[in-house]
């Protein structure tokens, strides 16, 4: 589908083509911190696929909370489904943070084949009027029954995960859209080996979720934050930065920097405070920091379309 675009006048008072965004025939679920839908083109979509990419302790789970959390409160009557692999979910914690996941919202399993069943029979149990938020934490996590079943000291030949992953977005991605429900996959960065120029790092799974996904988002830990209390220091939260190497509802290697802290989460006032500062000054509204992002976005497209007489 290709981008919307329109011509507009711009604060500058110079014409500019640019991607509406977010786009109005998709809905979107806020990922609770306005510079990161930004970055992703206006937040989680609906009936789309997404993968969170990152090394540990750079808030893969924490965004898969928080995208729970916005998607209750912007469709109440929506379902969630927590397929948990690894089987480190703290529900204490992020009952900090204002989320309760129920018993039957977690989904136990550790195979490509179980993953695949349960994400066909949620489908299979949504309407229209049900969107669905689908998580997978994580997708390292995962194995498939060929593996299980093989014993450890037998040779793989390259292993059938990614094929079986293949297989499973094939039948699945059309479902996924007309059901409107978001999938989204937490992936732990590896060390691309033998790399010498280009992207060095990678995730598992092959190339299918490069192919299907619309949204990868890498998280980057860029340091601590530190509190002092009766000459007592302690970590009390992280700066991360998050970068879009694909983003097909909006421009892609889009990045933005937020602080995480322990216990509450993304400190979106704070992102925006410091957003608005760097490129000018001004209210640090949601709206006027979206309407912020856009302008600046402008500046880098052309003026004039290819085809545009």
């Amino acid at each position: 589908m290709r981008p919307v675009i329109r011509k507009q006048e711009e604060p500058s008072g110079e014409g500019g083509l640019y991607f509406t965004s977010p786009k109005e025939h998709i809905k979107f679920i806020p990922s609770g911190c306005t510079l990161l839908d930004c970055v992703l083109g206006g937040g989680w979509p609906l009936g789309r696929v997404s993968n969170v990419v990152g090394d540990k302790s750079t808030g893969k789970t924490l965004l898969a909370i928080e995208a729970i959390a916005n998607f209750r409160l912007t469709f109440p009557k929506g379902l969630v489904r927590y397929f948990e692999a690894e089987a480190a979910f703290d529900n204490e914690y992020a009952a900090a943070l204002g989320v309760e996941l129920h018993e039957d919202e977690f989904v136990g399993g550790d195979t490509v084949e179980v993953l695949f069943d349960d994400l066909t029979a949620t489908l299979e149990g949504l309407d229209n009027e049900k969107p669905a938020l689908y998580i997978v934490d994580s997708l390292d996590a995962i194995s498939d029954k060929a593996e299980m079943d093989r014993k450890i000291t037998d040779a793989t030949y390259g292993g059938t995960k990614p094929k079986q992953l293949g297989q499973l977005f094939r039948r699945l991605v059309r479902e996924i859209e007309r059901k409107s429900l978001h999938l989204q996959i937490i992936s732990q960065v590896r060390d691309n080996i033998g790399v010498a120029f280009g992207n060095r790092f990678t995730r598992t799974g092959g190339r299918a979720l490069d192919f299907y996904a619309s949204q990868i988002l890498w998280l980057a830990h860029k340091g601590q934050i530190k509190k002092v209390v009766k000459g007592v220091t302690r970590a009390t939260g992280i700066e991360i930065r998050a970068r879009t190497s694909k983003c097909k509802v909006g421009l892609p290697f889009r990045e933005c920097d937020f602080n995480i802290l322990f216990g509450y989460g993304m400190d979106d006032l704070a992102a925006s405070i410091e957003f608005m500062k760097a490129t000018g000054g001004g209210n640090i509204g949601r709206e006027d920091v979206i309407k912020r992002w856009y302008s600046i976005e402008s500046q880098f497209l052309p003026k004039r379309g290819k085809y545009q007489k």
